[in-house]
């Protein structure tokens, strides 16, 4: 392969790859030589984009992996370790992950409709609707949103938690992706259900019946869609990922999209990076929420502001808002991407998982596979190819 910056990061998935999928570094670093579901969707959306049939066979064995191990609840693992001691399996540390389910499912359906393979989707079905059953289940209420505790996701250290948008949306698009293969009028009607959720509950309008009427009516004008809603209220901070996701499934209606694609370009473009931090503003010593952040982790802190979660930059996530935008505002995305390129080149290719928003220094870990694969997929969407959504 040439010295290029995608020729680079499809180089990082060759390396990562393993008998068993994706692993989320090439590095032997802390528990990132493992195949995680998160991680692992996403380089294969990659591989699947790029059309490498080997890497799509590695995405193929990623899935299997996850399979193989569900719970018999309907849990995904978060990861799976094979060990000389034999398999490993985490689901989640402080608190088990919920997003799991929505990526396995995400990750299923992309790989079937870019390849074909109906006789893998057969196989994966009772995986699939056991997933859907959990997260039912994690409704608690019945109410069509998923309670999330707070580590529960990919932003593992923050403090969100409740009905997390993210969540949310990444259940839509996993409740969208199944529907279009095997459509069921169940399928169908919860999508418009939770479809109509988002939509009144997480930003300020004059809707009746929402979900937390005294913390809606409090709510400022919004200028994104909101965090979470929690039993005390809403988390009202900017969440890149979440927001992302919902312009890439355009949530609501145009004119909102384009008043988040607005407030997104203007606080990238005021950042030293050119890139959206993962969430916005950043949880500062002596905030009223510090303590809660400080003490979320399990063996040392890392949430300092502008890094990490807490206002840290990640090329993953932003490679999702450049896809979000590209039919939007494709010069802009194409922005989007070179800013990547360039965090992904620092240090030779290190492909830091993140970076200090503040000082432009690389945090994490390094031959991180889904900053290289978030740079593989803005660059194919901004050569037309697009994921089943």
């Amino acid at each position: 392969m040439t010295n290029n910056p995608y020729n680079k990061a499809k180089e990082l998935l060759v390396e990562a790859s393993s008998d068993f999928g994706f692993l989320a570094s090439a590095n032997n670093i802390s528990n990132y030589k493992r195949v995680w579901a998160r991680d692992g969707v996403i380089c294969g959306l990659a591989a699947l984009l790029d059309g490498d049939n080997i890497l799509v066979s590695t995405f193929k064995k990623t899935l299997i992996t996850l399979a193989d191990h569900q719970h018999n609840l309907g849990h995904i693992p978060s990861n799976v370790y094979y060990g000389k001691s034999g398999v490993e399996l985490s689901f989640g540390g402080l608190a088990g992950r919920v997003d799991t389910i929505s990526w396995f499912i995400i990750g299923v359906a992309n790989y079937v409709h870019f390849t074909g393979d109906t006789e893998f989707l057969d196989e994966m079905i009772p995986k699939i609707n056991k997933g859907l059953w959990l997260l039912n289940a994690w409704e608690f209420n019945n109410n069509h949103l998923i309670y999330v505790p707070r580590s529960g996701n990919w932003a593992d250290e923050y403090i969100t938690e409740g009905h997390t948008f993210y969540d949310q949306v990444l259940r839509l698009w996993a409740l969208r992706t199944i529907n279009h293969l095997t459509p069921k009028i169940e399928y169908q009607e919860k999508i418009n259900i939770v479809t109509k959720k988002l939509v009144i509950n997480y930003k300020s309008g004059t809707h009746n019946n929402v979900f937390h009427p005294k913390a809606y009516s409090k709510m400022p004008e919004s200028k994104f869609w909101q965090a979470s809603i929690t039993p005390s209220g809403y988390q009202n901070m900017f969440d890149a990922f979440g927001n992302s996701l919902a312009i890439f499934l355009e949530l609501g209606e145009t004119s909102f999209r384009n008043k988040v694609i607005q407030y997104s370009e203007v606080l990238r473009k005021k950042l030293p990076l050119g890139l959206l931090p993962a969430f916005w503003d950043p949880i500062k010593k002596g905030d009223k929420q510090w303590d809660l952040l400080e003490n979320n982790c399990k063996y040392e802190f890392r949430n300092y502001p502008y890094t990490f979660h807490n206002g840290g930059t990640w090329q993953m996530v932003n490679s999702f808002y450049g896809v979000s935008i590209v039919e939007n505002n494709s010069i802009n995305a194409q922005q989007v991407l070179s800013n990547i390129e360039a965090l992904n080149e620092v240090e030779d290719y290190a492909f830091y998982e993140n970076f200090n928003t503040k000082t432009k220094e690389p945090n994490g870990v390094p031959k991180c596979t889904w900053s290289a694969s978030g740079q593989i997929i803005l660059s194919q969407y901004l050569k037309g190819k697009k994921l089943l959504k």
